[in-house]
């Protein structure tokens, strides 16, 4: 069936994670950051995700900021830079201007003015999504930006993905889903969505029973997929 709708990933999909930890290591007041600000990056989406599998899991859920900064935390003593309260302070502010990838704009573009619906679908809190969307220069390409908190559970929870029809309708292969974590694009292909894998850092594929339906190194061929060019 015809795609009618595209939803995003927002954390690694559309804004680059990386950001934050490599904006702040290239200002003069950080200069511990230099040469460990790539293991922080790493260290720091790996224990946000890990926090969001595991809360998902026990039940004892709580706002993505909080596993944002439980993550930090553990990665900065991790790197032993822990305890450094201004670094600390920076880290969390950049959080909230993450840049979106170079090809994000023109991609997203394109979409709307094919008529396509476009959305986001994340794990972040409200209040954190919007403003990274504020700060990419984002608000007029989307039409609504959906958040886990509506439902109370992380990713990949099923309840999560039923947002996206609950707000759009349709049928679920109308659905282009677009992540780049591949836990996540195949949970999506196993609830029913068209999925896209963003595999910018050429990972294997996960073992999961769902299997995205793409894969690609970035967002730049997303309205082919779509089939709006």
């Amino acid at each position: 069936m015809p795609i009618t709708t595209c939803v995003f990933d927002a954390y690694g999909t559309l804004f680059d994670v990386a950001a934050a930890a490599r904006q702040a290591a290239s200002e003069p007041e950080f200069p511990q950051l230099k040469d460990t600000w790539q293991s922080v990056a790493e260290f720091w989406r790996q224990k946000q995700l890990q926090y969001t599998w595991l809360r998902a899991v026990t039940g004892d859920h709580t706002d993505f900021w909080t596993v944002t900064q439980d993550g930090l935390d553990w990665a900065l003593e991790r790197t032993g830079l822990d305890g450094h309260v201004p670094l600390r302070e920076r880290l969390l502010q950049l959080y909230w201007e993450l840049q979106a990838y170079p090809e994000v704009p023109d991609m997203l573009k394109a979409l709307k003015t094919a008529g396509m619906n476009t959305a986001i679908l994340s794990n972040g809190s409200p209040d954190m999504l919007n403003g990274a969307v504020r700060s990419a220069g984002l608000p007029d390409l989307l039409d609504d930006v959906l958040s886990v908190e509506t439902v109370g559970v992380f990713k990949p929870h099923a309840t999560v993905y039923d947002l996206v029809q609950a707000r759009f309708g349709g049928n679920k292969d109308n659905v282009l889903f677009v992540s780049s974590n591949g836990w996540d694009a195949a949970a999506a292909a196993a609830y029913g969505f068209q999925t896209a894998w963003v595999n910018r850092a050429g990972e294997p594929m996960d073992r999961l029973p769902g299997q995205p339906h793409h894969t690609l190194s970035d967002l730049t061929d997303i309205p082919k997929l779509a089939g709006v060019l």
